[in-house]
Formats: structure tokens, C-alpha cells, sequence
């Protein structure tokens, strides 16, 4: 006969003496980026841990972080958290009473996730008939498709919290508005500036982003490729970078596509 103490036949002897993890501690291995210096209006404090992250934008990397925990601590009213090709992630914090402002994203969807506070939302497919509305708290998820007409208002009496997730990104990358007026200085400067953003970035910006693509292009006039071929190749990395790969990336693509024959097309205009 066996004798198990406490009736638990796998308390004793098998696991007293063995080490044991301590998984109350966040692993070394996992990755929170650091700053040295942290952001005098966001600063998150790692748990269990001394070093300091600032609230900063960490896109297009690899990147994991406790998001309740940053929504929470972030004090402005719009801060970028990770911009990528496709996608940016945005903390804001709204006072008592204050709104986001009535607004409207041609072709960006969005998502909104409270973590603190109470409000209301608002969206319809006219701004001046907003017939959908409900009321909003901790752990209201807000889905708001692109082309519709959006306003989320806090009606509490404690701060707003809640991160936004935009597909494709809305705002340049590092992104900081610290009141509501700077965001609307922003987008305003923009306008009237640089001129309005299209997936995440003004017509200049696309134009610099681009200029690899139009050295490659340029060098291969100089080569004496014919003009065709030189279009069918570029336009067709244009398509690509709007589908969100890198101008390097589309130009390797398109370079591998003639090279390899899988377009027998860009072979044949390149040896006209």
C-alpha cells in the first residue's frame, strides 16, 4: 500500500525540492524597447523593472507592449505608438467633455478600444445625420468603417483613455499632438501645406519615399534600356509599393520577374 500525505499523490517527495520558475517576473528575453531619455508626457514604467519607455513612435519593428497599461499612462491628446505600411496604432486621452472632433476617413478603417472613462460615439453617413450612437466605457470596442463620418465625445468627469488602430495609417510616423488645438494646428498645416495625406502620407512625402525608384529609372536611361521596357518595369513597382512593399523591395520583385522569365513580357520589351 502507498502513502500519499495530504492525499495528494504528487505533492511529496516528487516537486518539493525542485527548483521552481518564478513567473511573477517578466522573462529577460522579452523585448521592450528602452529609451534614454523618456518623454516628459509619456513615460511608461516597465513592470518589475527600473528603465523607463518612452511613449515614442516604435513602427515599422517588431514590437510587443502592454497596451492597457499605455493607454493608461498616456497624457496627450494624440500620440503614434507604431506606424507601419499598413497599419498605425495611436494612443489618446480626452478630458472631461472634450471630443475627437467630428471627422471622416475616406479609405481608412478604423478601430477604437477604450481602457478608462466613459463617453459616447457617434457615426453616420452624413456628418450632418450621425443616427448611429451608443454609449461607451472600459473595454468598449468601436468599429468605424472608412467613408463614415465619426465623433467620440467623453461624458464623464475623469480622463477618456483609448487607443485607435488605423488601416492604413492616418498620421505621419512619430506622430504628437499634446492638446486637441496642436492636432488641429497639425492638420491644418497640412492642408494647406503639403497638402492632405493619403495612406499616411502627404504627396511630397510619397515623392521622397519614391526617389529610389526614380534613380534606378533614371539610371537605366542612361544605360540605354528603351523607354518602354523602363515603363512597364516602373509602373509596375508603383502598383507595388501602393499594395505596401518597399520601393527597394518592388524594384527587387520586378528585377526578379524579367530575370528569372516569369514575365516573358518584360523580356521581350527589354530586348527590343
Amino acid at each position: 500500500m502507498y502513502f500519499f500525505p495530504y492525499n495528494n499523490p504528487y505533492q511529496y517527495p516528487y516537486y518539493v525540492n525542485m527548483p521552481m520558475n518564478n513567473y511573477t517576473r517578466q522573462s529577460d528575453y522579452w523585448d521592450y524597447p528602452a529609451e534614454k531619455y523618456a518623454n516628459r508626457f509619456n513615460t511608461f514604467r516597465l513592470p518589475n523593472s527600473n528603465r523607463n519607455t518612452s511613449l515614442t513612435d516604435y513602427g515599422p519593428k517588431p514590437f510587443v507592449i502592454n497596451i492597457n497599461e499605455v493607454t493608461k499612462q498616456n497624457n496627450t491628446f494624440r500620440t503614434a505608438l507604431w506606424t507601419g505600411t499598413h497599419l498605425q496604432v495611436t494612443l489618446m486621452n480626452l478630458k472631461a467633455g472634450e471630443d475627437i472632433g467630428l471627422e471622416i476617413h475616406p479609405d481608412v478603417d478604423q478601430f477604437l478600444r477604450v481602457e478608462q472613462g466613459q463617453g459616447i460615439v457617434r457615426m453616420g453617413s452624413r456628418k450632418d445625420n450621425l443616427n448611429f450612437e451608443r454609449r461607451i466605457a472600459d473595454d468598449s470596442a468601436i468599429m468605424i468603417p472608412a467613408g463614415t463620418w465619426h465623433n467620440v465625445i467623453n461624458t464623464g468627469n475623469s480622463p477618456l483613455k483609448l487607443y485607435s488602430i488605423y488601416a492604413p495609417p492616418q498620421h505621419p510616423r512619430g506622430t504628437v499632438h499634446v492638446t486637441k488645438a496642436d492636432a488641429i494646428a497639425a492638420e491644418e498645416g497640412s492642408n494647406q501645406g503639403n497638402g492632405k495625406l493619403i495612406f499616411g502620407r502627404t504627396p511630397d512625402e510619397w515623392v521622397q519615399y519614391t526617389e529610389f525608384l526614380v534613380n534606378e529609372g533614371l539610371e537605366d536611361v542612361k544605360r540605354g534600356i528603351n523607354a518602354l521596357h523602363i515603363l512597364q518595369e516602373f509602373i509596375l513597382m508603383g502598383v507595388l509599393v501602393g499594395k505596401g512593399y518597399s520601393p527597394e523591395r518592388a524594384y527587387e520583385t520586378v528585377e526578379e520577374w524579367e530575370r528569372t522569365g516569369e514575365s516573358k513580357l518584360l523580356q521581350q520589351s527589354k530586348n527590343m
